[in-house]
């Protein structure tokens, strides 16, 4: 007769008991959690980080509200910018940077909202320096 097997005998080391862990899969969001939602043009964010300040920081948060109301034009969502810890100086420096990159454009309109467009990133310049 075969001895019985002893499964913590087998088991990874690190592993909690009874759940399983699987690395090679990215973490989801939970049900009712907000979650960023894709796809988002990886040439878009590379141009964004590249700009001062907090572009970047700006850019998601714009593409964040775009992902919510499905159009690439949004106004801007300064509650969700304060709750990212962005102040209003930081927040509108960052729209003119994304602005002056030609990854947005805005309409002002005095005491009201910005309206950010979401723009396609410009393409390279075709010399062919990044290849």
């Amino acid at each position: 007769m075969t001895p019985p097997i002893d499964l913590d005998r087998l088991r990874m080391p690190g592993s909690s008991s009874g759940v399983p862990t699987r690395p090679w899969t990215l973490p989801r969001h939970c049900r009712g959690e907000k979650f960023l939602k894709g796809p988002i043009p990886l040439e878009w964010l590379i141009q964004a980080a590249r700009l001062p300040g907090r572009a970047l920081h700006v850019g998601v948060v714009l593409w964040y509200q775009a992902g919510l109301t499905r159009v690439s034009q949004v106004l801007l969502p300064m509650k969700l910018m304060r709750a990212m810890g962005l102040e209003r100086s930081s927040v509108y420096r960052g729209l003119h940077a994304l602005e002056a990159a030609a990854l947005i454009s805005v309409v002002r309109c005095p005491g009201r909202k910005p309206h950010v467009t979401i723009l396609p990133a410009p393409r390279d310049d075709g010399t062919g320096a990044d290849d």
